[in-house]
């Protein structure tokens, strides 16, 4: 690997084609952010640091708490069913 090259590691192909979708208009506006049209990017795929989580709708829910803990009020007012 040399300096003009970026290695790009992603866990599953999901990622990776969520990321192709966004990628044209990343790579043209870093480059030219970092004033570099000679950057190669290189693609590999990373099984080792992959996390497979079963997400519950109360784990779910339980996250969007986190971020708005107001949700925590609205959830004890309308006593949602997230089993």
């Amino acid at each position: 690997m040399d300096e003009k090259t970026i290695q790009i590691s992603y866990p599953s192909d999901s990622a990776k084609i969520e990321f192709d979708k966004i990628s044209i208009e990343f790579f043209n506006h870093f480059k030219h952010k970092v004033n570099n049209h000679s950057i190669v990017f290189e693609f590999n795929k990373d099984h080792e640091n992959l996390k497979i989580e079963i997400m519950t709708k109360k784990k779910i829910f339980e996250k969007f708490i986190e971020m708005n803990p107001l949700l925590k009020d609205l959830d004890d007012l309308m006593r949602f069913d997230l089993s």
